[in-house]
């Protein structure tokens, strides 16, 4: 794996991956905090304790948009270097990179 570009490719397979990942737990938590809330709310729990989970949901929504942002660039800069490095083609890593953008829908 001396070619630099092959290098690249990974490197940036990395990152969307890690950005993909990313942005799917935080739908979780928003989901499971929502759950939560709910639960509290069918408890009767203290409204102090209700309005912490609010504000912790509150920032966790906050980073969806964030997140999704960063993972286009991603998506972007990979597409870019494929398309750039077509020669490379034959090679594990291009093929692996092709794979994750074909996996990781980018919806509007």
């Amino acid at each position: 794996m001396a070619d630099p570009r092959i290098r690249q490719i990974k490197i940036k397979t990395g990152v969307l991956r890690r950005l993909a990942k990313e942005e799917a737990s935080y739908k979780t938590e928003a989901k499971q905090q929502e759950e939560k809330i709910e639960q509290l709310k069918a408890d009767a729990a203290d409204t102090y304790l209700i309005k912490q989970h609010l504000a912790s949901l509150q920032e966790t929504i906050m980073m969806i948009p964030d997140s999704r942002r960063r993972m286009t660039v991603a998506h972007a800069d990979l597409t870019h270097l494929l398309e750039a490095e077509e020669e490379l083609s034959e090679s594990t890593e291009y093929q692996e990179a092709k794979s994750v953008l074909d996996s990781i829908k980018l919806e509007a």
